[in-house]
């Protein structure tokens, strides 16, 4: 047994309590962002899933433009695909910085209200896609410690409604009863103490409407270039 000399031991009585001590908690603010438009590819990684299409790049690209300048701690993006294309496309806006990938982010479908969804998903893949998004509320929805902090996460539409649910409290079967488009923005704060504030959800102002894609309603697009109009030609 090795004897210390009482000055060291008196160090290190008087160290200990500030070593083991925590950091304050503080508020966490977290962005959310849907995925650009995509079109089904049969060619795909069955995996990852298609590219984004056009209009969905176009999309990508007015989302970063509309949060350029926020300073961000992390950034986080889901594993797919479709997600990592509107990722890279938002990080021209993010000189420097790169998404890490969280596999917990990934686009399943949650229990809901909904029969007809519940009658054609196993019961398995429902629990499993609940304890994966369980997961991810606990990993991000939690104040942050020492400072503030402020994170980006491009993910899907329904991870996104499933988390909202969970921040308000409600039903989490409820999350279809939410539709958000594509390159949407939701914003929502965890408090110090731990309360949650949901500041917006699918916000689309930066996407004129020729872009509004991915919401119950909104039209089928393409991106092209259409003809001009008669008249156009000098005489």
């Amino acid at each position: 047994m090795k004897i210390l000399a009482p000055g060291i031991a008196l160090l290190l009585f008087v160290c200990a309590p500030a070593i083991a001590a925590e950091a304050d908690p503080a508020a966490r603010t977290l962005v959310l962002v849907r995925h650009g438009w995509y079109e089904p590819d049969p060619a795909a990684d069955a995996k990852l899933g298609p590219h984004l299409a056009p209009v969905g790049v176009a999309q990508a690209h007015l989302a970063g433009a509309r949060l350029r300048g926020s300073d961000f701690d992390a950034l986080w993006v889901s594993p797919l695909q479709r997600a990592r294309d509107t990722a890279a496309v938002m990080a021209l806006d993010f000189p420097g910085r790169r998404f890490d990938v969280v596999d917990d982010l990934a686009e399943c479908t949650p229990p809901t209200r909904r029969k007809d969804i519940m009658e054609r998903e196993k019961p398995e893949d429902l629990a499993a896609c609940k304890a994966q998004l369980d997961r991810a509320f606990a990993r991000f929805f939690k104040p942050a410690e020492g400072a503030e902090r402020s994170e980006l996460l491009v993910c899907h539409g329904n991870v996104i409604r499933y988390l909202v649910t969970r921040a308000l409290g409600v039903d989490t079967e409820s999350w279809l009863e939410m539709s958000v488009r594509n390159a949407s923005i939701t914003t929502i704060r965890v408090e110090a103490d731990g309360r949650f504030k949901v500041i917006g959800v699918g916000d689309a102002g930066h996407l004129p409407p020729t872009l509004l894609t991915g919401a119950t309603g909104d039209p089928h697009r393409g991106l092209s270039v259409p003809p001009l109009p008669l008249g156009s030609k000098a005489e």
